[in-house]
Parts: structure tokens; sequence; C-alpha cells
């Protein structure tokens, strides 16, 4: 009878460990990927001097993708590199951002391999928004359809998230969808703040803002 005793408690202490560990672990990659996301919109919506901005963003791309090889198996560290490559692309411009998108899209894709829900379906807010973006064939891997259903996807796992809701209205309004987009976009706009990230907040409201005003503006040159 000592002996189950002895050995329940052993078996007792070590999956306590463990269960430590593995929470540790989790906290730490949560921890690194909150720094990302922090400095990704200090550099996106607060540096205004381009030159520093294009140094800053190159060189949290390099930390994010070192981020990454530390946890191979998760996808959230995977997202978030591919989301500060594609802004990097877009910072850089011209067809030397088009080896930036397509890593991120490589990126993206592996993560959606591993948990296509991670980040409530962030996979596929991203890869919808490089679809719409990235010039199509034969310069880039653009594609409209792709990009719909990867956006559309996307608001079916986060309907009321301002991402999702974003990328979706800025996509119907490149489509000349105005009304949709208006719609979509007032939907972004009224999309519950995150309290841990008030800098992305603030600035995508922004942009949320002045598509909205492109939006109607086209509306009413159609009326």
């Amino acid at each position: 009878m000592q002996n189950i005793k002895l050995m329940c408690s052993v078996l007792m202490v070590f999956f306590s460990v463990s269960v430590l560990q593995a929470d540790t672990g989790k906290s730490k990659m949560d921890e690194d990927i909150s720094l990302l996301q922090h400095e990704w919109a200090q550099i996106k919506y607060q540096e205004k001097d381009e030159d520093i901005q294009e140094k800053k963003i190159a060189e949290l791309a390099k930390k994010a993708i070192g981020i990454t090889k530390q946890y191979p198996d998760s996808a959230e560290p995977k997202i978030w590199a591919a989301i500060i490559l594609s802004t990097e692309a877009g910072i850089e411009g011209g067809l030397g951002a088009l080896g930036l998108v397509t890593d991120a899209k490589e990126l993206l894709e592996t993560a959606q391999k591993i948990n296509s829900n991670a980040l409530s379906g962030s996979v596929y807010t991203s890869l919808g928004s490089l679809y719409y973006q990235v010039p199509g064939w034969p310069i880039g891997f653009g594609d409209d359809d792709k990009a719909k259903a990867n956006l559309e996807q996307a608001r079916a796992l986060n309907p009321n998230g301002i991402d999702s809701n974003y990328f979706y209205g800025d996509f119907l309004l490149e489509q000349g969808e105005y009304d949709k987009a208006v719609k979509v976009l007032e939907l972004a706009l009224r999309a519950p703040s995150r309290p841990e990230r008030p800098i992305a907040d603030a600035g995508r409201r922004e942009e949320i803002k002045q598509a909205l005003a492109r939006a109607k503006q086209n509306l009413e040159s159609e009326e």
C-alpha cells in the first residue's frame, strides 16, 4: 500500500511539473507574440520617418522569424511573422517586395496546416489580404477568387473582429461593391476594442474610416 501511495505521489509530482512546464512554455510564446504585436503596431502606426520605419520593420521581421524557430509546431508565431513580412513588403514596395510576400504566404500556409483556427482565424484574414493586394500572374500570385474565399472564411470564424471585417470591406471596395463595403466597414468600426492592443486598434480604426469614406464617396457617385 505504501508503495502504491509513493507511486501515486511521484506521478502527481511529475504531472504537476509537466503541466507547469507546458503552461510556462505557452506563456513564454504568448509573451513573445505580444511583444511582436506591440513593436509592429508602433512601427506601422507611430513611426513617421520612412527610412527608420523601413529599417525597424526589417529588424522586427528577422526577430519574428527567429521566434518561429523557437516554436516550430505552433501556428501563432508563423502568422505574426507573415504579418510583419507583409508589412515590410508594403513599406518597401516595388517588385522587391514580392519575395517578402511569397515568404509570408508560405508561412501562412504552414500555419494553416498546424492550426487553421489559430488567433481567431487570422490565417484566413492574412492570406485573403495577400491574395487581393499582390499582383496576379505572371507577376505574382494574386487571385481575387482565393481572396474572397479566405476573407469570407475569416469572417465566419470571427464575425465581429476588427481585422476580419476591415480586410473584407477593403476587398469589396477594391472590387467596386461599394454598398456591401460600407456595411462591412461600418461593422469593423463597431468592433470591440482590444485592451491589450490600443495602438493597433487606433491605427486600424483610422484605416477603416478612410476606406469607409472612399466607399461612400464612390457609392454617391453611382447614384
